[in-house]
């Protein structure tokens, strides 16, 4: 097995012990300019971004290698694949959180696809941070919810969100991860964040639909530890620098 890289896993829970917010860009392999990338990672880095995630649930541009080597050139920020699938890894990043589906019923994203990832896991020198994924209803059907063939928990019930996370950190998930996927017309409600973090100690990651400064704020301030942003970069990169001077103001007033 190989020597596993920077512990992410321990810099997430290090900030939440500290209750410092932090915040991720997610990249999708399939919409990234590669010309433009290291302008937008250098961007990002003197904006304060802490994570750079890579995914998506639908990818048809696998050029995961490359992406990882030009973010990682550019920057020491660390890499955290994200993937939709067992085909999504690329041993050169830094971590993958480990996604099982716990709000849906679907085996091969509970345990399937894990098991034709394990072997190259194994021999990776990935950190592999195990995380309970969530999907949250949104407004729309997200290509993330028609790929997996799950349903969503409806987003007026918080409680089940809650109940799910409580179990998934009881079969020893490290993270969780609220979703209301790529492009969803509403965010994850802030009563649900708060009821899963008030539920579990592990660290709270929040995405989906946060597309400007008062949604951002609203997942922060409901309990979330870290907010996943992609779609509302790509459409307005000026987002990410206020969601920085956000973020070092949160950091702030703790």
């Amino acid at each position: 097995m190989a020597k596993v890289k920077d512990n992410v896993l321990v810099r997430l829970l290090d900030r939440k012990g500290r209750n410092v917010k932090s915040l991720a860009v997610l990249l999708d392999p399939d919409k990234v300019e590669m010309e433009t990338l290291p302008l937008f990672v250098e961007k990002a880095v003197a904006c304060g971004v802490d994570f750079f995630f890579i995914g998506g649930s639908l990818i048809t541009n696998y050029g995961l290698e490359r992406l990882v080597a030009v973010i990682k050139a550019s920057c020491s920020v660390p890499v955290v694949l994200f993937p939709g699938s067992s085909l999504h890894i690329e041993p050169s990043a830094d971590a993958i959180l480990l996604l099982s589906l716990i709000s849906g019923r679907n085996p091969e994203l509970l345990i399937g696809q894990h098991v034709a990832a394990a072997p190259l896991l194994k021999r990776s020198a990935l950190e592999i941070i195990s995380t309970g994924y969530m999907l949250v209803e949104s407004g729309k059907t997200t290509t993330v919810s028609y790929i997996s063939n799950t349903l969503p928990i409806p987003a007026d019930k918080p409680e089940i969100a809650a109940c799910t996370a409580m179990a998934g950190e009881m079969l020893g998930l490290k993270a969780m991860f609220l979703d209301a996927g790529s492009g969803a017309l509403r965010p994850v409600p802030g009563a649900m964040i708060q009821a899963v973090r008030q539920s579990v100690e592990v660290p709270l990651i929040v995405g989906g639909g946060i597309d400007n400064i008062e949604k951002a704020m609203n997942a922060w301030n409901a309990g979330a530890d870290l907010i996943v942003v992609g779609n509302a970069i790509e459409r307005n990169p000026a987002f990410m620098e206020d969601l920085a001077m956000l973020e070092k103001a949160e950091r702030v007033l703790q």
